[in-house]
């Protein structure tokens, strides 16, 4: 009676670790070693499921486990901004045994103690795609320059615009993000301005989202359609804000560049949606990831700092002086459905 109480106990047990609030792509059995002398047991948490960069990423993240003899299992928040469902992805990967987690974390700070945990209990910790903050709170950040990103749109806004003087909307993403600060900042550098510039007529924020971008920009152009130029955080925003100037017959008057480098923004700058967009490489931030993951299971070394993957604009409309590729390769180079 006694020994089958406590395997009852167990079953609970299993259960409970391997159904808190996230999907599993794949289970490995807990209690492996850290880092040194050991095989890679490698959890990925990103902030969705479904967002097509992330789906990428998960991809890249996998194939360059499989190819390495590295364990992989995925896990992901229910939503962008579900830090609580992070939480509890890395409290589940550390149950299961992982040695490395590769996280892109929803908030830069939302998660911040169970990252705490982990690397106490000997877990390297790596972010991909958006830092924390601090940037120490992880062992390393694999991820786009994201202020480098914004500075070379702005720098190419800038350069199409041939001398003349910007009149400008910014659709800026979520207010506080470190990605939306950092890829804004870096934008009004490129161009030469800074927030207080009278050449910016109008500002919106859109949280990553298409909608919210077309109805934030048809509310400013209710107070001036008197623009040549727009800056949008992503590529979704860029779609929305094409909506809306379209409506208002003025997107042959205006120089919109984006940010993000899909397969259906590099179509959109290929069909003239908006001049230019600067691609980012999720593949490159998740085979980095895997290979730091494999590399700290055989020797313990932990990488350290920011690495950049890096970024390029992506236009069919080349400008001397601004480096950049066009849209042939970067729907070679692109992520998402081609």
């Amino acid at each position: 009676m006694r020994q089958r109480s406590l395997v009852a106990l167990a079953l609970v047990a299993v259960l409970t670790a391997t159904t808190a609030g996230c999907t599993v792509e794949r289970h490995w059995g807990g209690g492996s070693k850290t880092g040194g002398g050991g095989k890679a047991k490698v959890g990925l948490v990103t902030k969705t499921d479904t967002n097509p960069y992330f789906v990428e990423l998960r991809a890249a993240a996998k194939a360059a486990a499989d190819a390495n003899g590295a364990e992989f299992s995925a896990l992901a928040g229910q939503f962008d901004g579900d830090n609580d469902g992070q939480v509890r992805a890395i409290e589940n990967l550390m149950q299961q045994g992982a040695n490395t987690i590769l996280i892109t974390p929803s908030s830069s700070t939302g998660v911040l103690d169970a990252i705490d945990r982990a690397r106490k209990a000997g877990v390297l910790v790596i972010a991909l795609d958006t830092a924390t903050e601090p940037d120490t709170a992880v062992d390393a950040t694999f991820a786009t320059d994201n202020f480098e990103a914004g500075r070379q749109q702005g720098a190419y806004v800038k350069a199409a615009l041939a001398g003349k003087a910007p009149k400008l909307f910014m659709v800026d993403g979520t207010a506080g993000s470190t990605v939306d600060t950092q890829r804004h900042t870096g934008f009004l550098k490129g161009i030469g301005l800074t927030d207080a510039s009278p050449e910016i007529k109008g500002k919106t924020p859109a949280n990553g989202d298409q909608s919210l971008a077309q109805q934030g920009v048809e509310n400013l152009l209710q107070r001036t359609t008197d623009i040549n130029a727009v800056y949008t955080m992503n590529e979704p925003m860029g779609r929305g804000t094409y909506a809306a100037l379209q409506a208002r017959g003025l997107v042959n008057q205006i120089v919109m560049g984006s940010i993000d480098g899909g397969c259906e923004g590099v179509k959109n700058v290929r069909d003239g949606q908006y001049a230019a967009t600067v691609m980012q490489f999720p593949k490159k931030m998740a085979e980095q990831g895997v290979l730091a993951a494999i590399d700290y299971a055989k020797t313990g070394k932990k990488p350290s700092g920011f690495v950049n993957t890096g970024s390029a604009v992506i236009t069919d409309k080349p400008i001397p002086g601004v480096e950049s590729q066009d849209t042939k390769w970067g729907l070679e180079n692109c992520w998402g459905t081609k």
